[in-house]
């Protein structure tokens, strides 16, 4: 009996002890995560910097950011982002053919939310 109050306290002890870590992660800090380029011309690239801090306290580092088509190309900052430092990811679009668009870009990373997503939409008008 001795023994299982034993393991009851260090199972306790141990539980409590974890819950008490802090999540000392980086964390993403977007001045917006949404961009609309509103009506643009057929034929003009349009970019558009999405700037962000970490607010966490490990480096940001970014492993990769791909978008879902071949007329969206996003560039990103590649060297690791410290607590309090700040980035940008500049999202390039293809304006070519004349249509509404709603495009996605995925940010991977050591994040506390590994997986982001930022959105750019707008409408392509013929010349």
């Amino acid at each position: 009996m001795k023994k299982f109050f034993t393991l009851c306290a260090v199972v306790i002890g141990f539980i409590a002890f974890t819950a008490m870590q802090t999540d000392n992660k980086a964390v993403f800090k977007f001045e917006k995560e949404t961009h609309d380029f509103g009506k643009i011309p057929q034929g003009k690239p349009v970019s558009f910097e999405f700037k962000f801090t970490n607010s966490g306290e490990e480096p940001l580092i970014i492993s990769n950011v791909e978008s879902t088509c071949g007329c969206t190309v996003p560039v990103y900052t590649k060297t690791p982002i410290l607590k309090g430092q700040s980035g940008i990811i500049t999202v390039t679009f293809n304006a070519a053919s004349a249509q509404a668009f709603s495009k996605a870009v995925t940010i991977k990373s050591n994040a506390r939310t590994p997986v982001k997503l930022l959105y750019i939409k707008g409408e392509v008008v013929a010349n």
